[in-house]
């Protein structure tokens, strides 16, 4: 089986490993995140208003910290990753702060044959769709589970940073999907000095590729922004330019860094 095609068992190991790190790590900061501080940034937050009341299905949701800050917002919470790693710690977590946040551990992919019901909201954030080789596929889960007029509120790293090699210095990769980059990284984006290795596979989708993908699969796109930083420091040869905006030194504001995308499922009764 090649690479490609095993790409779901070579990620899921990958972030296996990295877990461990990551709840060890400043850039997580659990300590401070169980007394109550949370994971969301000012970006999300703005769009997704209250969430008094709401349900909402989050992807890829590594070990729980945004599912269960947005369950401290008053939502009923669901996240989803395919790390069993991760997901075993983001139940002990959510025990940690009495969060009624629930957890599921599949494949976003085969997410049908774990869930049935439908949400107000879909969320996800931050470093998630280039794990993923079909958008279409993707955003059909998305479809399938908001309510008629519900929203998907999406924020992410943009194709741009994607071009570059790890240090900004030249244009690496092509802006396009041109398929699987097969990848080996030592340390993690958490803790770049962590002793830990691993091998991974990414894919690059450009902003029509996404937001096409939507639009086939029954979303109105409500808005769209882009951001000329990172509210997180992981990337390397950063500055950061005011509290919690981070840049590329080198490059200060000239490149967008993350964009954000609220769509509405269309009603169609």
């Amino acid at each position: 089986m090649s690479k490609e095609k095993n790409y779901i068992e070579i990620n899921r190991q990958s972030w296996n490993n990295r877990t461990d790190a990551h709840i060890k790590s400043e850039f997580y900061d659990v300590e401070n995140f169980i007394k109550g501080k949370t994971s969301l940034n000012s970006i999300e937050l703005a769009l997704l208003g209250d969430l008094t009341n709401k349900t909402i299905l989050h992807l890829q949701c590594h070990f729980g910290q945004d599912t269960i800050s947005l369950s401290r917002l008053g939502a009923e919470v669901t996240g989803v990753d395919f790390s069993n790693k991760a997901i075993e710690k983001a139940k002990k977590m959510a025990t940690a702060t009495n969060s009624k946040a629930t957890f599921i551990c599949c494949d976003i992919y085969d997410l049908p044959e774990h869930l049935d019901n439908q949400f107000d909201i879909i969320f996800t954030s931050y470093g998630t769709i280039g794990w993923l080789p079909d958008i279409d596929k993707w955003a059909k889960i998305v479809s399938k589970y908001i309510k008629p007029n519900g929203q998907f509120v999406f924020v992410e790293f943009h194709p741009v940073v994607w071009m570059f090699d790890e240090n900004f210095k030249k244009i690496t990769y092509r802006y396009f999907n041109s398929g699987a980059i097969i990848e080996q990284e030592t340390g993690t984006y958490a803790d770049k000095n962590a002793t830990i290795s691993q091998e991974y596979v990414m894919w690059n989708h450009s902003l029509s590729e996404v937001i096409n993908s939507l639009i086939n699969n029954g979303l109105e796109i409500k808005s769209f922004n882009e951001y000329d930083y990172s509210p997180y420091n992981c990337f390397n040869n950063t500055i950061e330019s005011k509290p919690k905006k981070y840049r590329i030194q080198h490059l200060t504001n000239k490149i967008p860094m993350v964009y954000s995308i609220v769509a509405k499922k269309k009603d169609q009764s």
